[in-house]
């Protein structure tokens, strides 16, 4: 299911729909997405959120990945998608990043190709809901903030399987 050109493209499995508050997992023994929590605080996603395809990260799941989209899909849908970031994040199980990215056939995004075309305050949005989301869970999660594109996709680089 790899595409020829990554990690210029990645193939993603979306879990969260952008608005939720429901988070969502694909059970790999099931072959389903399933209700894993509803988020203690009351914060919503603030994009598509899931994994990539064929990668690997430290936490042993696949790399956790936000696509930036106008209207939400839905738990289960696959798309490509164009990474143009990464956040660096770390939680009570060590390093947790999260790679930021555009669909590639979404015309008010897919021009994008850097964070540093976005608003800066889209970042902080996206910083503050994973600082903050586990807050009430009592769960601690830390940010060393955010990397341009080539860092995103050389991270992609050495997480594929």
């Amino acid at each position: 299911m790899a595409i020829s050109d990554f990690p210029d493209t990645v193939r993603v499995i979306v879990e969260v729909p952008k608005g939720s508050r429901n988070k969502y997992e694909y059970d790999h023994d099931s072959e389903r997405i399933k209700l894993n929590r509803v988020l203690f605080s009351s914060v919503h996603y603030p994009a598509d959120y899931g994994f990539i395809v064929d990668t690997l990260a430290e936490d042993g799941d696949e790399v956790d990945i936000l696509v930036m989209i106008e209207e939400p899909t839905f738990p289960g849908c696959l798309m490509d998608a164009k990474p143009i970031g990464m956040l660096k994040m770390r939680d009570d199980k060590g390093v947790d990043n999260k790679v930021l990215a555009v669909p590639l056939h979404d015309p008010r995004w897919s021009p994008i190709n850097d964070i540093h075309e976005l608003p800066p305050h889209v970042l902080n949005e996206i910083e503050n809901f994973f600082l903050t989301y586990k807050r009430l869970e009592t769960k601690v999660v830390a940010s060393d903030g955010w990397e341009d594109a080539i860092k995103a996709k050389e991270y992609l680089k050495a997480s594929m399987t």
